[in-house]
This record gives C-alpha cells, sequence and structure tokens, in this order.
C-alpha cells in the first residue's frame, strides 16, 4: 500500500510540539538513543516552523507591495 505523508503541521502545532520536546530533552531524564531521536524530529518541526514565518513574511511582503503600488483616484470635487 501507498502511505501517503501526512502534511506538514501549522505552525502553532509544530511549535507547541516543539516545545514539549525540548521540556523533555531538558529534563534530563531521556536515554541517549531517544535523546537523538527527539533531537532529530525536533529538528524537522524547527524547519516547519521556519518555513512557515518565511511564507508569512512573504505574504506580508507582497501585501504591502500592493498597498504601496495602489493608485487612488480622488474623487472629482464638484464647485
Amino acid at each position: 500500500m501507498d502511505a501517503k505523508p501526512s502534511p506538514a503541521p501549522s505552525f502553532e502545532d509544530a511549535l507547541s510540539q516543539l516545545e514539549t520536546i525540548v521540556e523533555s530533552m531538558e529534563s534530563g531524564e531521556i536515554p541517549l538513543a531517544d535523546l537523538l531521536a527527539k533531537y532529530e524530529e525536533g529538528n524537522k518541526l524547527l524547519k516547519v516552523c521556519e518555513s512557515r514565518l518565511k511564507e508569512a513574511e512573504l505574504k506580508i511582503e507582497l501585501l504591502k507591495k500592493q498597498k504601496e503600488g495602489a493608485a487612488f483616484t480622488p474623487f472629482p470635487v464638484e464647485r
């Protein structure tokens, strides 16, 4: 069977999972093999967060450019 890869989590979900991983790693009670696996998982989540932030930044820049480039025509004033 072909298993489709699950979609990347939202920024908020990835950040929450990353925080949980960091807390568990900081506890110092994780065996080395599990610590390495958590580090890898955390690294993937960090990339997801960075990607989502970059997408948001690009979208904001695009919106700013559209706003700055918009030409507003004043209404004619009747006298």
